[in-house]
């Protein structure tokens, strides 16, 4: 769902996950709707201009008929259209496309913050937009036998719109269709089954089915059960079979064919449409493949492609994988499936080993905790990970190093995307005046950014319980919850709030920054909430501070809630106390960050500098990014590393003109702060940035992915 507005002179779009998209202009005048044009959007809206403004993003001119094409280079300022009718497309967080006839200019500013597309005269540009949050179309109901969920499965690749290598574009995946279990299976008419050919033989058990759903819903492949067979992949047309191994070892071969597969995908689908100068494309010359016939072959065939070439020979180029969830095989974990694949997460089977004492490091108690009464103790176990940045755990126990999900999360998170849109409600709570630091310093991330997005920030004191618990049961995007949290509850001035006891939470997501709050945080997932930040026992008030405030910044930056997490958390000693319940891939807000990334600076004996990127995406991967340093010419698939050696001022050129969470000394620093420490010629400011709390007084503004 899309809608859009005119306000202070621009063009105000806004998608069922409150992502939001402003677009400026001259001489703008907004028609109204705009008739269909030739590309997948969901609203359309006729304007006039004679300069459109859009944030920094992927741009391509597509001739109308034609195969020309052009496209911004990562170092070209401008980039001058001939006279012809064009569709450009710009790859913003709200997927945008533009139809006119004429000549344009297509250029970009010179701090990478925008782009402008100029015309010589006002011109009628129709403008496509369609969200990458896509609901799901169709429910599928299966009974608990494998065999049947076997069909079920078989049919939510029906949700990729393409059977090409540009699957691994995900604005070419749609969620898959949900998945419930009943008396009979029953699936709507318009779900047939893939086209692709492939078969994936399985025996009927839930765990084989789990562990191969994420590759059998990618290679769009028909699921087939019997009893007693070695799981294997059947190409009919070009007959080949290839051979999987069974469980154990399953989880391993699944992991490995998903990941090379999708790899390569990524480097054939530049011989169609929508090529880049990849950085990773030279592994096709090293391995003789011919992208361009590879791209044009049927899904059979480039499979059959993919299986000759042996995985060592790609195991080191090939990135990280974003996702890997741990569940729990079984009916009651069915439905969780579609959610999974959305996120194109690898499934393993859940494993603990006991959790050493030392994990937890102790502390001396004479220092100021949250918590000064009884705090609910949790029983954490270690979990055996996998490969993936990130995890989530959809089993039993209450591991670290993960985020706790449930299905409930995933569903409510959709009921969040059905709400109409409107301003983003944050609210922060205050129940000890004691830890007013935090309250300051959140209360201003919060409000500098409402200056720039659609957010309306209030801030609360001493919360009565019944106040606290209406609090919940209204309607809000966020609430950061900073005072005491003890067995009976949220502490407040005239007793404890146990979040159990609210029917029904409306709050999207939560930080309850208070001692032990693990189970208050589940509660609330369990009563309609989508994620949330707790903690497991208790936590110093210093360290609280620093997680709070900088957990802020990065959540509201556009962070998944797991990540923002995983970089605060670095700040302190005692970062395993703090953990992420419900879908830890969801974030607050989209705001202008496509790519949240993360730079990781070393400095060398030379007096220059390493800089490591790090870009990927718990909901979006298969996109590529460019760092914008000096002389690169290359994009990078996200997931894997971009490296450079900088000198000095080069390095701070880069951070001021990025918009990015940065590593350096053993801290998490903003990127448009830490800038002004390296640069050489503001010597004074560096020595008071250096003396203060690196995650302090810092105001960013927006200026695209590197």
């Amino acid at each position: 769902m899309i809608e859009w507005d005119e306000r202070d002179s621009s063009l105000r779009v806004v998608d069922a996950d409150s992502t939001t998209l402003h677009v400026g202009g001259v001489d703008l005048d907004i028609d109204g709707p705009g008739p269909d044009i030739d590309r997948p959007v969901d609203e359309t809206v006729a304007v006039t201009a004679r300069a459109l403004q859009f944030p920094h993003a992927i741009v391509y001119a597509n001739v109308l008929g034609r195969d020309t094409q052009y496209q911004l280079g990562p170092h070209d300022t401008e980039r001058r259209l001939p006279p012809s009718e064009y569709v450009i497309d710009i790859d913003a967080e709200i997927k945008t496309y533009l139809r006119f006839s004429g000549d344009a200019i297509i250029q970009r500013a010179s701090d990478f913050s925008s782009i402008i597309i100029s015309f010589p005269e006002p011109r009628r540009v129709i403008l496509g937009f369609r969200s990458r949050h896509e609901l799901p179309a169709h429910t599928i109901t299966t009974t608990t036998d494998p065999a049947s969920v076997a069909r079920g499965l078989t049919l939510l690749s029906a949700s990729i719109k393409t059977d090409t290598p540009d699957r691994t574009y995900p604005t070419l995946r749609g969620h898959p269709p949900l998945l419930e279990v009943g008396e009979a299976f029953d699936a709507p008419g318009e779900l047939t089954p893939p086209t692709s050919g492939i078969e994936l033989l399985v025996p009927p058990c839930y765990d084989t089915l789990f562990v191969t759903a994420p590759l059998s819903y990618y290679l769009q492949a028909t699921i087939r059960t019997e009893p007693g067979i070695t799981p294997r992949l059947r190409l009919p047309e070009v007959a080949t079979a290839h051979e999987l191994s069974t469980l154990p070892e399953l989880e391993h071969d699944v992991e490995r064919l998903f990941r090379h597969v999708f790899f390569l995908d990524c480097l054939v689908r530049n011989a169609g449409p929508y090529g880049t100068q990849l950085a990773e494309s030279s592994v096709l010359d090293a391995l003789e493949i011919d992208a361009a016939e590879c791209y044009r072959a049927s899904p059979q065939e480039r499979l059959r492609t993919y299986l000759g070439i042996p995985y060592a020979a790609i195991e080191h180029r090939l990135p990280q994988w974003h996702l890997s969830t741990y569940v729990e095989p079984g009916a009651s974990n069915v439905d969780s499936l579609p959610y999974l694949l959305d996120r194109l997460s690898l499934i393993f089977r859940p494993k603990t080993s006991t959790l050493e004492g030392k994990e937890l490091v102790e502390r001396s108690l004479s220092d100021f905790y949250r918590g000064v009464g009884d705090v609910a103790s949790v029983n954490i176990v270690k979990p055996e990970l996998r490969g993936g940045r990130v995890h989530g755990w959809l089993a039993e126990g209450v591991p670290i190093d993960v985020f706790k999900s449930t299905t409930t999360a995933y569903r409510n998170r959709l009921r969040f995307l059905n709400r109409q849109s409107e301003a983003t409600s944050i609210r922060v709570v205050l129940n000890d005046p004691e830890m007013a630091g935090e309250r300051e310093r959140v209360g201003s991330i919060y409000n500098r950014r409402a200056e720039e997005l659609d957010l309306d920030v209030r801030v609360d004191e001493n919360l009565r319980t019944s106040e606290l618990a209406r609090l919940f049961e209204s309607n809000h995007a966020f609430v950061h919850y900073i005072g005491h949290c003890e067995t009976d509850g949220l502490r407040c001035p005239d007793g404890w709030l146990s979040t159990a006891s609210i029917d029904r939470c409306r709050v999207e997501t939560f930080f309850l920054n208070a001692c032990g709050s693990f189970y208050q945080g589940m509660d609330l997932i369990d009563r309609g909430s989508v994620a949330g930040a707790v903690t497991f026992t208790q936590v110093l008030n210093e360290h609280a501070l620093k997680v709070g405030s900088t957990f802020a910044k990065l959540l509201i930056h556009g962070y998944s809630f797991e990540r923002a997490m995983r970089l605060a958390r670095r700040r302190i000693m005692m970062g395993k106390d703090y953990a992420v319940v419900g879908d830890g891939t969801h974030s607050l807000t989209g705001g202008d960050l496509t790519l949240p990334s993360t730079a990781r600076i070393e400095a060398l004996e030379d007096g220059r500098y390493v800089l490591d990127l790090e870009c990927y995406s718990t909901r979006e991967t298969g996109l590529y990014y460019v760092p914008h340093t000096p002389e690169n010419e290359y994009s990078y698939l996200c997931g894997s590393p971009a490296t450079f050696v900088l000198e000095r001022p080069d390095l701070a050129s880069f951070l001021s003109e990025s918009n990015l969470a940065a590593i350096y000394d053993g801290d998490v620093y903003w990127s448009a702060e830490l800038a002004d420490q390296f640069d050489a010629e503001s010597g004074s400011r560096q020595a008071d940035d250096q003396a203060a709390d690196p995650s302090d007084d810092f105001d960013p503004q927006p200026q695209g992915p590197p």
